[in-house]
């Protein structure tokens, strides 16, 4: 598979919550990599972060507009979209949409790296309304 496949299957995976293909399609010792810079390191504790993220963000989406790849790096360009929630009720209220890029690093048909590239702020101030923040 070419790395743009590897990613795309990676954005599939995310957005139909499938945490175990998201699990699959990362290296053992993958990197995300948030948008303030913090890192979170290691498939396993990246699975746990997916599957709590799926509960307090069950309709989280990716849609990709643009893609622009180099070797082995991709970089998806488009939004980020979803509802936060407490109880598991998608209260439009909570929704938000923002323009996002994405890079990724495939080595041997897994996700070595994913940095998310998103102004985080319009999100915080959906959290601090419903109290999650």
């Amino acid at each position: 598979m070419t790395p743009n496949e590897v990613a795309s299957l990676f954005v599939e995976a995310i957005n139909t919550k499938r945490v175990d293909g998201i699990f699959e399609l990362m290296t053992p010792n993958h990197v995300y990599i948030e948008p303030d810079g913090e890192e979170v390191k290691g498939r396993e504790r990246m699975h746990e972060a997916w599957a709590e993220y799926f509960k307090i963000v069950p309709d989280y989406r990716i849609e990709v507009e643009e893609v622009f790849t180099r070797d082995n790096t991709v970089v998806f360009l488009g939004t980020a979209a979803g509802t936060f929630t407490k109880d598991g009720a998608l209260n439009p209220e909570y929704h938000w949409s923002v323009p996002a890029a994405w890079r990724a690093v495939v080595k041997s048909e897994q996700i070595a790296v994913w940095q998310l590239y998103v102004n985080i702020e319009p999100i915080r101030r959906i959290m601090k309304r419903l109290g999650a923040a």
